[in-house]
């Protein structure tokens, strides 16, 4: 195997030799600045939405937040719930003792989850605040806020 230099490595030879294709592109370049309108005008200047801030990246040496590892545990509690249900579900008698089960279901500890996301989300994943509804801002379109589960979230999912 032929041994190279390091500036074949790592790029650093500087401007090479004008090649036909080059040359051929810079013309067109050069044809096309004096068509645009845009040519030889100052540059809009780009704010930057990050910070680069010593509180985020230490926070993210000590693996994900108390809220990520929060919504983790609810969309588990939520699945298992579900798969808990369909069982019930598929060893249902009538659609009458189906409604008294999803009414006596306990959801105590998801929506003990859930009511805890919904008060410290905002907090710990540092929302901004939305200016005209005096609200935080919403994530993807949607409220952060998840609502809690109950009879009719069983009814929704398993009709009686």
């Amino acid at each position: 195997m032929a041994k190279r230099r390091p500036e074949e490595i790592i790029g650093e030879w500087g401007i090479r030799d004008v090649t036909p294709s080059s040359q051929a592109e810079r013309s067109r370049l050069r044809d096309e600045t004096a068509t645009n309108p845009l040519a030889h005008q100052p540059l809009k200047r780009r704010i930057r939405r990050f910070r680069a801030e010593p509180d985020r990246y230490l926070a993210s040496l000590g693996g994900p937040l108390p809220f990520m590892r929060r919504l983790r545990q609810i969309d588990d509690e939520i699945e298992a719930v579900t798969v808990r249900l369909a069982q019930a579900y598929a060893e249902r008698n009538d659609d009458g003792s189906w409604r008294l089960l999803a009414e006596r279901w306990d959801f105590g500890e998801v929506n003990d989850l859930i009511e805890r996301h919904n008060r410290w989300y905002p907090i710990e994943a540092r929302l901004p605040m939305d200016p005209r509804t005096r609200d935080y801002v919403k994530i993807g379109g949607r409220s952060y806020r998840r609502e809690p589960l109950d009879v009719h979230w069983i009814l929704d999912r398993f009709p009686a």
